[in-house]
């Protein structure tokens, strides 16, 4: 990955996280998590969601914060925003990063496929978007180990660099049992 240096502010953004504005390069770093990005060249405003799962088990109709951990609360946020900034969904370029493969075999403590979470993650991302009237100009989804993602969002541009696993990493993870 590599982009031009500048004197713009660049933020790092953590699981959960969550930024829009102007100006400003963000970063993060996804392995089953999800990044959406949405920029409008126009306003030559944008932001960035990092979230860890599909939803939060809180129901709408009992308040409280919006979490971007979740994916439903992450554009949820965004939603927000566009409205703060009398903006609609089709004025945005919408790109969707993430939901990559960490780990061979094993699962979760609830009987849950631990392999799953990224798959669920993409699909509640298009489904989120698409009843939201997103259109997803671009993507970068799946596959197996990690992505670094940089947004600058005063011109758009975005860099990725995937990681994949080692073949040794996909079939021997220490500690599980293999199947």
């Amino acid at each position: 990955m590599q982009c031009v240096c500048t004197d713009v502010p660049e933020i790092s953004l953590p699981p959960g996280g969550f930024y829009f504005g102007r100006e400003r390069r963000v970063r993060t770093i996804l392995g089953s998590c999800v990044s959406i990005t949405m920029w409008h060249p126009g306003l030559r405003i944008g932001g960035m969601c990092h979230y860890m799962l599909p939803s939060h088990a809180r129901r709408r109709g009992q308040g409280g914060d919006l979490d971007g951990r979740y994916a439903d609360d992450a554009l949820a946020l965004f939603m927000r925003e566009l409205g703060r900034s009398g903006t609609a969904p089709h004025e945005y370029e919408v790109k969707v990063f993430g939901g990559g493969r960490m780990l061979a075999g094993g699962k979760a403590g609830r009987g849950e496929d631990v392999m799953e979470v990224g798959i669920r993650n993409i699909a509640t991302a298009r489904r989120l978007l698409g009843e939201q009237g997103f259109r997803v100009k671009a993507e970068h989804l799946g596959g197996d180990g990690h992505r670094n993602l940089l947004f600058d969002v005063g011109s758009g541009e975005i860099w990725v660099r995937h990681v994949a696993l080692p073949p040794r990493a996909r079939s021997e993870v220490p500690g599980m049992a293999q199947s």
